[in-house]
């Protein structure tokens, strides 16, 4: 199962380091947060879709998906013709300064060290975590029981766990 960079909306705090991060490693922000009706933040990425339309309809095939998972953009195959941020449902990829497409490549260089996406690492809140749902899911689960079994206790009595 690929890896991912997921994000939780309620989380989210609106700092932007995210943003900052992306733009050290990369030269130019990645990720974009926007704020949605003063209430609350929107961190918008590349989803690294499963079906990628933006790989379907590029006619160069510069866009591909690495051994992670992730939807990589070839730039010396990339023709800057933009049919990739046309069909992208987040608007995720732009023509960059030298009239190629840039997008978020989950940090391809950080990974291949084994390092996190500098977007997850500098996340204060956790709203951004990188891995596979499964392995999140159950990490939250054992969380959540945790968290269930501890508030059981202070009250003076025992959870009853399914």
């Amino acid at each position: 199962m690929a890896k991912r960079i997921f994000i939780n909306l309620g989380r989210c705090i609106l700092c932007r380091a995210c943003e900052v991060a992306c733009e050290h490693v990369h030269g130019e922000a990645r990720i974009r947060v926007f704020e949605y009706l003063e209430m609350m933040a929107l961190p918008i990425n590349c989803r690294h879709c499963e079906k990628a339309p933006c790989m379907e309809v590029c006619p160069t095939r510069a866009l591909y998906r690495d051994a992670d998972g992730a939807v990589v953009l070839n730039e010396l195959k990339c023709i800057g013709c933009m049919m990739c941020g046309i069909v992208c449902p987040f608007g995720v990829p732009e023509l960059g300064e030298e009239k190629i497409m840039i997008k978020c490549d989950m940090c391809k260089l950080r990974r291949e060290k084994g390092q996190l996406p500098a977007c997850v690492v500098v996340c204060p809140t956790d709203a951004l975590v990188y891995g596979e749902l499964r392995e999140l899911m159950t990490a939250r689960k054992a969380l959540a029981v945790e968290k269930a079994i501890r508030a059981a206790r202070e009250v003076g009595t025992s959870p009853v766990l399914l």
